[in-house]
């Protein structure tokens, strides 16, 4: 696959980098009833399950727009009006489905703890059992906010010995991450086509437990957002109800084809990990400190904290960075001033390195002499 001359190369968790070859595949106009358009979005819909193995078990609803908008659709259509939710946080993503659930009037709780911290297996497996009203838990599987890999497998598990509904916000980890239905029964997950499956944005997606989705009638408190509603009208005719993204889903399908000529999840994975583990181990020899520590590091953003020099300006830094090639993505965290640094999208070593050799080249110009932060 080729990149496309000229566009910048986006370090960033999404949207990112895509190929020449998947931006091809938006010059083509779709008619929306159309019989080829309609095989493609179910081919589109069974390769999402079966990246999770979840084809026996689970549905693949699509829905137009950012991921944010598939997660509200999924919290608001898997949880009822009298349900009460656990929403595990550590991070901006965790606080925003509390927001969801603010709008929606959904009664919830949370457990925090600080952003380059997991959640406590220990205190879930506590409030599940002091609070039998808890009918669903939410969790983030990756967290951008820090890069932090959250335990999902070990939450499904502790959830479902108590019986609850476990829905994952794997908007930055699905399909370069593992997530086998088989393994770790989560009821419901949501991602959208921007992230590690390397499409475009404008649609998200839920894969949902059929046994739960279907007692979902009625829940939603959006037309447009009903997940229950899109599903029984893909059932009828395999149309989406109302006009569907054409062309974000033949890129989608086209990124999907090379998903799998790299060897699908683990293939992905290998190239991920390759480009973090490049990225931090340049910006440590640079006096650069990341956040977290390796055990609980994503191959898919790494945090790192501002350096304590006074010549660094991170403004000046940023704006110098892009206009060579290169988009960062700021810091988002409360523990510590921060950036952060893409390791996803159609980029491979070689742009992850040159990159590196692009930031020490302005960092020189700058006058920073060193990239550790503060002493704390």
């Amino acid at each position: 696959m080729t990149l496309t001359p000229d566009d910048p190369r986006l370090l960033t968790p999404g949207p990112l980098t895509t190929s020449h070859e998947t931006k091809a595949a938006m010059l083509h106009d779709w008619g929306s009833r159309d019989q080829n358009f309609i095989d493609m979005n179910a081919r589109v819909r069974d390769r999402l399950l079966a990246i999770a193995n979840a084809a026996d078990t689970h549905l693949c609803v699509p829905l137009q727009g950012s991921g944010t908008f598939v997660v509200e659709a999924a919290l608001c259509t898997l949880i009822p009006h009298d349900g009460k939710a656990l929403i595990l946080i550590n991070g901006a993503y965790g606080h925003r489905m509390g927001k969801i659930l603010d709008y929606a009037g959904r009664s919830y709780i949370i457990q925090e703890t600080p952003e380059d911290q997991p959640p406590s297996i220990d205190a879930l497996d506590q409030a599940l059992t002091d609070d039998p009203n808890i009918s669903h838990v939410l969790t983030v599987h990756c967290e951008t906010t820090s890069g932090i890999l959250n335990p999902v497998e070990e939450i499904v598990h502790t959830v479902k010995a108590h019986d609850r509904v476990v829905i994952i916000d794997a908007m930055s980890a699905f399909g370069a991450i593992e997530l086998d239905s088989t393994h770790v029964p989560f009821d419901a997950l949501m991602a959208s086509s921007n992230k590690c499956l390397e499409g475009v944005p404008g649609m998200g997606f839920a894969i949902i437990r059929e046994s739960v989705l279907a007692e979902c009638e009625g829940n939603a408190h959006s037309l447009s957002l009903d997940l229950y509603d899109q599903w029984q009208a893909m059932e009828v005719n395999a149309q989406w109800r109302f006009t569907p993204p054409t062309h974000v889903i033949a890129a989608f399908d086209a990124a999907m084809d090379q998903f799998e000529a790299e060897g699908g999840v683990a293939g992905r994975h290998k190239r991920y990990s390759g480009n973090c583990r490049i990225i931090i181990d340049g910006m440590q020899t640079l006096g650069f400190e990341p956040l977290l520590s390796n055990n609980l590091q994503a191959p898919i953003i790494v945090t790192f904290k501002m350096p304590a020099d006074p010549a660094f300006d991170f403004q000046v830094f940023y704006n110098r960075v892009k206009e060579s090639g290169y988009v960062l993505y700021p810091g988002k965290l409360t523990v510590a001033p921060s950036f952060r640094i893409g390791c996803i999208g159609h980029l491979h070593a070689d742009d992850m390195r040159d990159a590196l050799a692009t930031i020490k080249a302005i960092l020189g110009d700058m006058g920073v002499k060193n990239g550790a932060p503060a002493a704390t």
